[in-house]
């Protein structure tokens, strides 16, 4: 009888571990994946979900579904999927909300860093800033000199608190030294009609969200918020060029998976999500509202995901925000 020594028993244990993990990757996908966009239809999400979910579908050869799972303000979809297997097949597409809530719910119940992992960050995409054409204001200096002459009498718009447009207005308040009040409605679209009667004099907004206003001068663009101009706004200076030093606002869209997804099938994910990103076809259909493909590692995008929590901690403590 042939006796394997204790060194050869535990290197063949050990493959044996593995084994189901290099067939999980080398076998993934064997059935349809589903993203879940955890808000209504409609929205920058949901467009971008719909959109990557196509081209993800013909990169994996399997189809990718795209389920809306509104609720709580994304909070509601993002933890279905943290709590899901953690396979590969079940993804979440969501925007900077993911590392809002944390600091303005601690409550929450799961944990965005344990039990999450970045797949990719998929998108960039500035916000503009946008005032009343009552305002008497063209430029960003001129509405900071403008709130700075009246004190106490400026109101702006955003998608509700804690939103990117919300908290991009606040890191402008606290940048120029201003005073403003907020008022939240339900989607940045159902602000302006009040801008347009002045009802409301500015807002920071997705540029899917303002561009049907300003196109025909309902409402008057006078800044975007990446670090370039802005493909659609081309005219407009970003709010770094218009005086404000390192002031950025990313409306970023990640793809995230629950943590424990096996590291093959992750790498796996984020090299087809690479490629459907740079298909002419998803370019084109993302810059119609005025997003640009960004595509990223897993641990690059961790990198970015930690980095963009700390900047809204920080914008969210010092104006004490909070849900109460």
């Amino acid at each position: 009888m042939t006796r394997f020594s204790p060194i050869i028993l535990a290197v063949g244990a050990l493959l044996c571990l593995a084994a189901p993990e290099v067939g999980l990757a080398q076998s993934f996908p064997a059935r349809p994946v589903h993203l879940v966009m955890p808000y209504s239809p409609g929205g920058i999400v949901d467009y971008v979900g719909r959109v990557i979910a196509r081209a993800l579908s013909e990169e994996l050869g399997q189809p990718v579904v795209s389920e809306n799972r509104p609720g709580a303000g994304g909070i509601a979809g993002t933890e279905s999927v943290a709590r899901s297997a953690p396979d590969g097949y079940t993804l979440l597409i969501m925007d900077p909300a993911i590392v809002i809530n944390p600091t303005l719910q601690p409550k929450l119940h799961f944990d965005l860093f344990r039990q999450l992992m970045t797949v990719s960050m998929v998108s960039s995409s500035p916000e503009v800033l946008v005032v009343s054409p009552q305002l008497p204001v063209k430029t960003v200096q001129e509405l900071i000199a403008y709130a700075k002459a009246n004190p106490g009498k400026l109101n702006y718009a955003s998608a509700g608190v804690g939103t990117t447009p919300h908290l991009g207005a606040e890191l402008f308040k606290q940048r120029a030294g201003i005073q403003a009040t907020h008022v939240p409605y339900r989607s940045i679209g159902q602000a302006f009609p009040d801008m347009m009667t002045d009802k409301v004099q500015f807002a920071f907004s997705s540029i899917a969200g303002a561009l049907p206003f300003t196109q025909d001068n309902r409402v008057r663009a006078l800044a975007t918020t990446g670090p370039k101009r802005s493909k659609v706004y081309p005219d407009q200076p970003t709010m770094e060029e218009a005086g404000l030093s390192g002031f950025q606002v990313d409306l970023w869209l990640g793809i995230f998976a629950p943590a424990g997804v096996p590291q093959d099938v992750a790498a796996k994910l984020s090299t087809a999500l690479s490629k459907a990103l740079k298909r002419q076809d998803v370019i084109a259909a993302l810059a119609t509202v005025g997003v640009e493909p960004r595509g990223t590692s897993p641990d690059e995008g961790a990198v970015v995901l930690k980095s963009e929590f700390e900047k809204w901690k920080h914008v969210i403590e010092a104006a004490k925000i909070s849900l109460n």
